[in-house]
This record gives structure tokens, sequence and C-alpha cells, in this order.
């Protein structure tokens, strides 16, 4: 038996739950708390202590879901990410967490880090931050069920007609 294979389908899979675990965290948890603690002074403890520590793994377990994806892909790799004939739904799943990956490495954490005073930035520069932070999580969230549903497809697709 291969055991690189189990091993990559593991990783990306436990990969894969801790960033959309902490995606979902931070879209339904995290901005109605800050929100709430914000109102009431006591916010410091979620922006000093919680959300660095959590986009920390956020990033990273991104960067490990597409790399054990991308491995998983092996030769059909380019089959995937093109969309050819028996690979597309699986293709499709690849470029939607492709996007997510950027969205997060591009767009969340350099943001994130204006917001979260990690990287010195001026009120205008944090409040335009929050807002493509947040545009940018929302978006991840939005493309997180149909990249599961192509990236489950892609190995039952005689299930769905593909």
């Amino acid at each position: 038996m291969d055991y690189l294979p189990a091993i990559m389908r593991w990783l990306h899979l436990m990969a894969g739950v801790m960033w959309i675990g902490l995606l979902y965290y931070f879209n339904f948890v995290q901005v109605a708390a800050l929100k709430a603690a914000a109102a009431d002074s006591t916010a410091a403890g979620i922006t000093k202590h919680v959300a660095p520590r959590a986009l920390f793994y956020f990033r990273w377990a991104a960067l490990a879901t597409w790399l054990a994806g991308a491995a998983l892909l092996g030769a059909n790799f380019i089959a995937a990410f093109t969309l050819q004939p028996g690979f597309a739904p699986i293709g499709i799943g690849a470029w939607l967490g492709t996007i997510m990956l950027f969205n997060v490495w591009g767009l969340i954490w350099p943001n994130q880090q204006k917001i979260l005073g990690l990287k010195p930035a001026t009120d205008e520069q944090k409040t335009k931050a929050r807002r493509i932070a947040f545009l940018a999580s929302r978006t991840n969230t939005m493309l997180s069920v149909p990249m599961l549903f192509f990236m489950a497809a892609g190995g039952h697709s005689a299930i769905y007609g593909f």
C-alpha cells in the first residue's frame, strides 16, 4: 500500500476542516461578537489574543489544504485545473479552493494585520481594511458551499451525472 496518498488525504481533510471551521467561526461568531464587545469596550481580549491566533491557524490551514489537495491530484493536476472530461467536478472544486486561498493570503490576512494593529495603519486605512477583509471573508463563505459540493462530486461523479 502506498502511504503517501493516504497521508495527503488525511492532511487535506483535517486541514480543510480547520480552514472551513475557522472561516465559519469568523463569519458566524466572531464578527457579531466583536460588534457586541466593541459596544461594551471588551473587544481587546478578542482582537489581542483570539483573532491573531485564529488567523494563524486559518491561513496555514488554507495553505496546507491546498497543497495536500494538489498532491492528491498528482499527475491529474493539469487535467483538473483545465477541467478536462472526467476531472471537471474536482477541477471546479480545486479552482474555488484556489480562489479562496488567494483571498486568505492576498486580501484577508494583509488587511487583518492592519485591523489588529499588527501592521501600522491610519484609521482611514483600517476602515478600508475592515471592508475588504469582510467582503473577502464573506465571499469565501459563499464559495465554500459549492467548493465542498464539487470536491465531494469529484469522488462520486457517477452519482451526480458528471
